[in-house]
Protein backbone atom coordinates (compact mmCIF):
# COMPACT_ATOMS: atom_id res chain seq x y z
CA UNK A 1 0.00 0.00 0.00
CA UNK A 2 2.82 2.57 0.48
CA UNK A 3 3.01 3.16 -2.68
CA UNK A 4 -0.29 3.78 -3.32
CA UNK A 5 -2.26 7.55 -3.00
CA UNK A 6 -4.28 7.84 -0.13
CA UNK A 7 -7.85 9.24 -0.08
CA UNK A 8 -9.06 10.85 3.01
CA UNK A 9 -12.86 9.53 3.33
CA UNK A 10 -14.78 11.51 5.73
CA UNK A 11 -17.90 9.34 6.77
CA UNK A 12 -16.11 6.36 5.84
CA UNK A 13 -19.16 4.88 8.11
CA UNK A 14 -21.83 6.54 6.57
CA UNK A 15 -23.85 5.56 2.98
CA UNK A 16 -21.39 8.19 0.36
CA UNK A 17 -18.11 7.66 2.38
CA UNK A 18 -18.59 3.88 2.70
CA UNK A 19 -19.32 3.46 -0.89
CA UNK A 20 -16.33 5.41 -1.79
CA UNK A 21 -14.28 3.09 0.69
CA UNK A 22 -15.71 -0.04 -0.51
CA UNK A 23 -15.35 0.77 -3.87
CA UNK A 24 -11.95 1.07 -3.71
CA UNK A 25 -10.69 -1.82 -1.57
CA UNK A 26 -12.74 -4.08 -3.55
CA UNK A 27 -10.41 -2.94 -6.69
CA UNK A 28 -7.20 -4.82 -6.39
CA UNK A 29 -5.73 -2.85 -9.35
CA UNK A 30 -6.65 0.89 -7.68
CA UNK A 31 -3.86 3.36 -7.32
CA UNK A 32 -5.13 4.22 -4.50
CA UNK A 33 -5.24 3.81 -0.55
CA UNK A 34 -8.42 4.02 1.90
CA UNK A 35 -7.53 6.31 5.06
CA UNK A 36 -11.10 5.92 6.78
CA UNK A 37 -12.16 8.59 9.26
CA UNK A 38 -14.73 8.50 11.73
CA UNK A 39 -16.04 9.57 15.06
CA UNK A 40 -15.92 5.85 16.51
CA UNK A 41 -13.03 3.86 14.91
CA UNK A 42 -14.18 0.97 17.08
CA UNK A 43 -17.48 0.40 15.52
CA UNK A 44 -18.48 -2.67 13.74
CA UNK A 45 -18.48 -0.87 10.49
CA UNK A 46 -14.80 0.91 10.69
CA UNK A 47 -13.66 -2.45 11.80
CA UNK A 48 -15.18 -4.50 8.76
CA UNK A 49 -13.48 -1.84 6.42
CA UNK A 50 -10.14 -1.75 8.76
CA UNK A 51 -10.19 -6.09 7.81
CA UNK A 52 -10.80 -5.00 3.82
CA UNK A 53 -7.67 -3.58 3.89
CA UNK A 54 -8.17 0.61 5.19
CA UNK A 55 -6.47 2.65 7.46
CA UNK A 56 -9.47 3.89 10.11
CA UNK A 57 -8.40 7.37 11.92
CA UNK A 58 -10.21 9.32 14.59
CA UNK A 59 -11.63 12.32 12.90
CA UNK A 60 -14.33 14.69 13.35
CA UNK A 61 -16.19 17.47 11.38
CA UNK A 62 -16.63 19.44 14.22
CA UNK A 63 -12.84 19.64 15.20
CA UNK A 64 -11.11 21.27 12.46
CA UNK A 65 -7.48 19.96 13.63
CA UNK A 66 -8.52 16.51 14.23
CA UNK A 67 -9.86 16.80 10.04
CA UNK A 68 -6.03 18.37 9.26
CA UNK A 69 -4.34 15.62 11.12
CA UNK A 70 -6.45 13.33 9.20
CA UNK A 71 -5.99 14.87 6.17
CA UNK A 72 -2.34 15.02 6.66
CA UNK A 73 -0.13 13.28 3.25
CA UNK A 74 -3.98 12.32 1.67
CA UNK A 75 -3.28 13.01 -2.27
CA UNK A 76 -7.35 13.34 -2.06
CA UNK A 77 -10.37 13.69 0.56
CA UNK A 78 -13.91 13.15 -0.03
CA UNK A 79 -15.59 15.65 1.94
CA UNK A 80 -18.92 15.82 3.64
CA UNK A 81 -21.63 16.93 6.24
CA UNK A 82 -23.68 15.34 8.44
CA UNK A 83 -26.95 18.01 8.66
CA UNK A 84 -29.42 15.38 10.01
CA UNK A 85 -27.73 14.57 12.59
CA UNK A 86 -28.11 17.97 13.74
CA UNK A 87 -30.26 20.33 11.70
CA UNK A 88 -28.70 23.36 11.96
CA UNK A 89 -27.51 25.49 8.76
CA UNK A 90 -25.37 27.17 11.31
CA UNK A 91 -23.50 24.34 12.26
CA UNK A 92 -23.70 22.35 8.68
CA UNK A 93 -21.72 25.79 7.61
CA UNK A 94 -19.11 25.74 10.25
CA UNK A 95 -18.56 22.00 9.51
CA UNK A 96 -17.87 22.98 5.92
CA UNK A 97 -15.76 25.44 6.68
CA UNK A 98 -13.42 23.02 8.66
CA UNK A 99 -13.80 20.62 6.02
CA UNK A 100 -11.78 23.14 3.38
CA UNK A 101 -9.77 24.98 5.74
CA UNK A 102 -8.63 21.34 6.41
CA UNK A 103 -8.02 20.27 3.24
CA UNK A 104 -6.09 23.66 2.69
CA UNK A 105 -3.94 22.98 5.59
CA UNK A 106 -2.73 19.46 4.83
CA UNK A 107 -1.79 20.65 1.23
CA UNK A 108 -4.69 17.81 -0.29
CA UNK A 109 -4.64 17.88 -4.57
CA UNK A 110 -7.87 16.98 -5.17
CA UNK A 111 -10.62 17.27 -2.61
CA UNK A 112 -14.30 15.94 -3.63
CA UNK A 113 -16.75 18.31 -1.66
CA UNK A 114 -20.49 16.38 -1.98
CA UNK A 115 -22.61 19.71 -2.22
CA UNK A 116 -26.38 20.34 -3.38
CA UNK A 117 -27.90 23.56 -5.05
CA UNK A 118 -28.44 26.56 -3.00
CA UNK A 119 -32.04 26.78 -3.88
CA UNK A 120 -32.45 30.41 -3.13
CA UNK A 121 -30.91 31.27 -6.18
CA UNK A 122 -34.07 30.49 -8.18
CA UNK A 123 -36.28 30.74 -5.14
CA UNK A 124 -34.94 34.22 -3.17
CA UNK A 125 -36.10 33.80 0.55
CA UNK A 126 -38.73 36.79 -0.62
CA UNK A 127 -40.04 34.56 -3.00
CA UNK A 128 -43.64 33.20 -1.28
CA UNK A 129 -43.71 30.22 -4.23
CA UNK A 130 -42.69 27.95 -1.18
CA UNK A 131 -42.49 29.06 2.62
CA UNK A 132 -39.34 30.35 3.93
CA UNK A 133 -37.57 28.00 6.87
CA UNK A 134 -35.48 29.01 9.77
CA UNK A 135 -35.59 32.97 8.56
CA UNK A 136 -33.34 32.88 5.18
CA UNK A 137 -33.69 29.03 3.91
CA UNK A 138 -35.91 27.57 1.43
CA UNK A 139 -34.76 24.28 1.45
CA UNK A 140 -31.94 24.45 4.54
CA UNK A 141 -30.22 20.86 4.07
CA UNK A 142 -29.69 21.53 0.25
CA UNK A 143 -29.26 26.01 0.72
CA UNK A 144 -26.61 25.03 3.33
CA UNK A 145 -23.95 22.93 1.42
CA UNK A 146 -24.42 25.13 -1.60
CA UNK A 147 -23.81 28.43 0.16
CA UNK A 148 -20.40 26.91 1.70
CA UNK A 149 -18.93 26.09 -2.06
CA UNK A 150 -17.26 29.46 -2.26
CA UNK A 151 -15.37 28.69 0.79
CA UNK A 152 -13.26 25.87 -0.85
CA UNK A 153 -13.11 27.90 -4.25
CA UNK A 154 -11.30 31.14 -2.33
CA UNK A 155 -9.53 29.03 -0.45
CA UNK A 156 -7.84 27.74 -3.68
CA UNK A 157 -8.63 24.46 -2.94
CA UNK A 158 -8.59 21.82 -6.30
CA UNK A 159 -12.44 20.99 -5.50
CA UNK A 160 -14.54 18.58 -7.60
CA UNK A 161 -18.45 19.28 -6.57
CA UNK A 162 -20.48 16.20 -6.51
CA UNK A 163 -24.16 17.32 -6.55
CA UNK A 164 -26.17 13.44 -5.64
CA UNK A 165 -29.56 12.80 -6.18
CA UNK A 166 -32.17 11.70 -3.95
CA UNK A 167 -31.59 8.47 -2.19
CA UNK A 168 -33.34 5.65 -2.89
CA UNK A 169 -32.63 4.44 0.68
CA UNK A 170 -35.14 6.81 1.84
CA UNK A 171 -37.61 4.58 0.85
CA UNK A 172 -36.51 1.66 3.63
CA UNK A 173 -37.10 4.11 6.06
CA UNK A 174 -40.24 5.48 4.90
CA UNK A 175 -42.10 3.09 1.90
CA UNK A 176 -45.34 2.91 0.61
CA UNK A 177 -48.29 2.76 2.79
CA UNK A 178 -51.63 0.78 2.94
CA UNK A 179 -55.16 2.48 2.33
CA UNK A 180 -57.92 1.77 4.06
CA UNK A 181 -58.86 -0.85 0.76
CA UNK A 182 -55.39 -2.32 1.67
CA UNK A 183 -53.87 -1.27 -1.47
CA UNK A 184 -50.33 0.19 -1.20
CA UNK A 185 -49.68 4.23 -2.38
CA UNK A 186 -46.28 5.51 -2.60
CA UNK A 187 -46.95 9.43 -1.77
CA UNK A 188 -44.91 11.87 -2.74
CA UNK A 189 -45.32 15.26 -3.56
CA UNK A 190 -43.86 16.01 -7.19
CA UNK A 191 -46.52 15.59 -9.62
CA UNK A 192 -45.60 14.21 -12.91
CA UNK A 193 -41.72 15.20 -12.82
CA UNK A 194 -39.06 12.30 -12.90
CA UNK A 195 -37.01 12.70 -9.76
CA UNK A 196 -33.30 12.33 -10.05
CA UNK A 197 -32.81 9.26 -7.98
CA UNK A 198 -29.54 6.66 -7.30
CA UNK A 199 -28.42 3.95 -4.80
CA UNK A 200 -26.36 5.87 -2.51
CA UNK A 201 -23.26 3.03 -2.47
CA UNK A 202 -23.53 4.26 -6.37
CA UNK A 203 -22.39 8.14 -4.92
CA UNK A 204 -19.29 6.60 -3.60
CA UNK A 205 -18.48 4.41 -6.44
CA UNK A 206 -19.04 7.55 -9.13
CA UNK A 207 -16.72 9.53 -6.73
CA UNK A 208 -14.57 6.78 -7.22
CA UNK A 209 -14.48 7.73 -10.79
CA UNK A 210 -13.95 11.26 -10.26
CA UNK A 211 -10.37 10.79 -8.22
CA UNK A 212 -9.46 8.49 -11.45
CA UNK A 213 -9.82 11.45 -13.67
CA UNK A 214 -7.93 13.29 -11.35
CA UNK A 215 -7.24 17.02 -12.48
CA UNK A 216 -9.22 16.90 -15.47
CA UNK A 217 -12.23 17.83 -13.57
CA UNK A 218 -11.09 19.81 -11.12
CA UNK A 219 -13.52 22.99 -10.68
CA UNK A 220 -16.53 21.18 -12.07
CA UNK A 221 -20.26 20.29 -10.95
CA UNK A 222 -20.94 17.07 -11.78
CA UNK A 223 -24.37 15.47 -10.67
CA UNK A 224 -24.90 12.07 -10.29
CA UNK A 225 -27.94 9.96 -10.81
CA UNK A 226 -28.87 6.30 -11.62
CA UNK A 227 -32.54 6.77 -13.12
CA UNK A 228 -34.55 9.88 -13.77
CA UNK A 229 -38.35 8.47 -12.44
CA UNK A 230 -41.70 10.15 -12.52
CA UNK A 231 -43.47 8.92 -9.42
CA UNK A 232 -46.18 6.63 -11.18
CA UNK A 233 -42.40 4.72 -12.98
CA UNK A 234 -41.25 4.41 -9.44
CA UNK A 235 -44.53 2.98 -8.24
CA UNK A 236 -45.16 0.67 -11.70
CA UNK A 237 -41.48 -0.71 -9.96
CA UNK A 238 -42.30 -1.76 -6.55
CA UNK A 239 -45.41 -3.07 -7.92
CA UNK A 240 -43.31 -5.49 -10.30
CA UNK A 241 -40.78 -6.13 -7.01
CA UNK A 242 -43.57 -6.42 -4.20
CA UNK A 243 -45.34 -8.66 -6.77
CA UNK A 244 -48.44 -6.61 -5.45
CA UNK A 245 -49.91 -3.13 -6.81
CA UNK A 246 -48.46 -0.19 -5.87
CA UNK A 247 -50.12 2.88 -6.76
CA UNK A 248 -48.80 7.05 -6.84
CA UNK A 249 -50.57 9.36 -4.86
CA UNK A 250 -49.58 13.11 -5.85
CA UNK A 251 -50.37 15.55 -3.15
CA UNK A 252 -49.74 19.24 -2.92
CA UNK A 253 -46.36 20.22 -1.35
CA UNK A 254 -48.45 22.16 1.30
CA UNK A 255 -50.24 19.26 2.28
CA UNK A 256 -46.38 16.97 2.91
CA UNK A 257 -45.12 19.92 4.74
CA UNK A 258 -48.43 19.54 7.04
CA UNK A 259 -47.88 16.09 8.25
CA UNK A 260 -45.88 17.53 10.97
CA UNK A 261 -42.56 14.71 11.60
CA UNK A 262 -39.42 16.79 11.62
CA UNK A 263 -38.12 18.84 9.16
CA UNK A 264 -41.42 17.97 7.10
CA UNK A 265 -41.20 21.38 5.75
CA UNK A 266 -37.42 21.48 4.39
CA UNK A 267 -38.23 18.14 2.52
CA UNK A 268 -41.95 19.15 1.20
CA UNK A 269 -40.00 22.19 -0.07
CA UNK A 270 -37.29 19.82 -1.49
CA UNK A 271 -39.62 17.79 -3.30
CA UNK A 272 -41.16 21.33 -5.35
CA UNK A 273 -37.84 22.19 -5.69
CA UNK A 274 -37.35 18.97 -7.89
CA UNK A 275 -40.74 19.24 -9.47
CA UNK A 276 -40.96 23.00 -10.32
CA UNK A 277 -37.44 23.09 -11.65
CA UNK A 278 -37.01 19.64 -13.26
CA UNK A 279 -35.10 20.21 -15.85
CA UNK A 280 -31.84 22.39 -14.27
CA UNK A 281 -31.99 19.46 -11.35
CA UNK A 282 -32.24 16.23 -13.71
CA UNK A 283 -29.85 18.33 -16.68
CA UNK A 284 -27.26 18.23 -13.49
CA UNK A 285 -27.33 14.68 -12.69
CA UNK A 286 -26.63 13.31 -15.93
CA UNK A 287 -27.33 9.47 -15.85
CA UNK A 288 -24.76 8.55 -19.00
CA UNK A 289 -22.03 10.75 -17.32
CA UNK A 290 -22.63 8.84 -14.12
CA UNK A 291 -22.55 5.76 -15.66
CA UNK A 292 -19.08 7.06 -17.32
CA UNK A 293 -17.68 7.31 -13.57
CA UNK A 294 -19.28 4.10 -12.17
CA UNK A 295 -19.90 1.48 -15.18
CA UNK A 296 -22.06 -0.74 -12.43
CA UNK A 297 -24.67 2.25 -12.09
CA UNK A 298 -27.63 0.41 -11.24
CA UNK A 299 -31.15 0.88 -12.15
CA UNK A 300 -34.05 1.33 -9.97
CA UNK A 301 -35.33 -2.09 -10.82
CA UNK A 302 -31.54 -3.53 -10.22
CA UNK A 303 -31.62 -1.42 -6.57
CA UNK A 304 -35.30 -2.84 -6.02
CA UNK A 305 -34.30 -6.69 -6.46
CA UNK A 306 -31.90 -6.54 -3.80
CA UNK A 307 -33.50 -4.16 -1.52
CA UNK A 308 -37.46 -4.72 -2.09
CA UNK A 309 -37.26 -7.01 1.03
CA UNK A 310 -36.41 -4.15 3.40
CA UNK A 311 -38.79 -1.95 2.54
CA UNK A 312 -42.38 -1.55 4.90
CA UNK A 313 -45.27 -1.86 3.20
CA UNK A 314 -47.58 -1.04 6.35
Amino acid sequence: MSDKKIIAVVGATGSQGGGLARAILEDQNSQFAVRAITRDPSSDKARALQAMGAEVVAGDVDDESSIVKAFTGAHGAYCVTFYWNHLSPQRENADAANLARAAKRAGVQHVIWSTLEDTRQWVPPSDNRMPTIMGNYKVPHFDAKGEMDHVFSELGVPTTFLLAAFYWENFIGSGPKRGPDGTLALTMPIGGAKLAGIASSDIGAAAYGMFKRGRAIIGQRVGVAGEHLTGREMAAAMSKAFGEPVTFNDIPPDVFRSFGFPAADDLGNMFQFYRDFEKPCNDTRDVARTRAFAPGLQTFDQWLAKNAEKIPRQ
